[in-house]
């Protein structure tokens, strides 16, 4: 059970790491719950496309490794330099943050919003670079509990798009500021440096 709880909550983790630095995703869905447009249907498109590709890459990677036990310490080698790299990015933006930006205007076509949501999702290629690769590289490490590991990935994509969506207009000042993102940005390095370095480490 303990063990259980422990990938559930690895997995909430780092889910959550990747997907709060700033991005035209999340740009998108804080714009869209200020203006409380499409916020609902914003939401739900951000985190049911999360599950589907936590759900390839946990389940693709995991099936390569069982067919190809010497994949998992390429795997863990490369995401550990793609995680450590992750980190410093985020390091860099400690010393240079920038506040989010976001134009007051109003509501939009439901459609629009909906089909823009769509493309800032599938297609962005660091989507499939951070979900699909790396949450499932970092998943398929452990073993039989990656799918345990998956789903508190999905529920901390859940959690995230639910609180900036819904709570936009309450975080909305506060993450005007770039203080805010700085704290947000140093979380995320040290937890994306300690798991890249984990990784290399255990290959």
């Amino acid at each position: 059970m303990t063990s259980t709880l422990t990938a559930a909550a690895a997995g909430f983790g780092t889910g959550l790491s990747l997907i709060v630095a700033i991005g035209a995703q999340n740009a998108f869905v804080l714009r869209q719950g200020i203006r409380r447009d499409a916020v609902l249907a914003v939401v739900g498109i951000c985190a049911l496309s999360d599950a589907a590709l936590i759900a390839l890459g946990v389940g693709g990677v995991g099936a390569v490794v069982v067919a190809w036990p010497e994949a998992l310490t390429a795997v863990a080698l490369i995401g550990g330099a793609f995680l450590i790299g992750y980190g410093c990015l985020a390091v860099r933006r400690v010393f240079r943050p920038s506040a989010l930006l976001v134009e007051a205007g109003t509501a939009g076509s439901r459609r629009r919003a909906v089909l823009t949501c769509l493309a800032m999702t599938w297609l962005n290629p660091h989507v499939y670079l951070d979900t699909v690769f790396l949450l499932g590289s970092i998943a398929a490490d452990r073993g039989p509990l990656r799918w345990t590991f998956g789903l508190g990935a999905v529920l901390a994509s859940l959690v995230w798009f639910a609180a900036l969506g819904f709570g936009a207009r309450l975080l909305s000042r506060f993450l005007a500021r770039p203080s805010a993102w700085r704290v947000l940005d140093a979380l995320v390095a040290a937890m994306m440096i300690a798991l890249g370095a984990t990784l290399i480490a255990g290959a």
